[in-house]
């Protein structure tokens, strides 16, 4: 972290195929069904529009939707951030269980933060997401 920019990485692995994970992971309108404090969304081409729990619009574009690497990346554009990366990676670990990362790189540094913090919760609560017991943090 500088004095702007801020980063946070969180992972948890998840006894679950790396398949099954990409398919809620990596469907962009999806992403109310895991990361908190998003209420709605609407996807039209590579732009996505969240709106959290307190009805605050969040623009954002998709950068990466790769369904080979299990990669999304989405930038988010709403003037509150100077700059904003978030990347979700889906690995698969090759014993039917997967390893799922989540970075985000921001300025404003404490934006990072925050977002880290909810993509972190959102991970903790994949297995039971999916149906699956509790997934370990790294």
């Amino acid at each position: 972290m500088t004095a702007t920019r801020g980063s946070a990485r969180h992972a948890v692995r998840v006894a679950c195929p790396a398949g099954d994970l990409w398919a809620l992971l990596g469907a962009p309108e999806r992403v109310q069904e895991w990361f908190p404090g998003i209420e709605s969304c609407t996807v039209t081409g590579d732009q996505r529009v969240v709106v959290t729990r307190s009805g605050l619009p969040m623009p954002e574009q998709l950068l990466t939707v790769d369904p080979n690497l299990h990669r999304l990346q989405y930038r988010i554009t709403a003037p509150m951030f100077t700059e904003h990366l978030s990347t979700i990676d889906v690995h698969d670990l090759g014993d039917a269980s997967s390893l799922v990362v989540y970075s985000v790189d921001a300025d404003p540094a404490p934006l990072a933060l925050v977002i880290g913090g909810a993509a972190r919760a959102g991970l903790m609560g994949l297995p039971a997401l999916m149906g699956i017991a509790a997934g370990s943090p790294t």
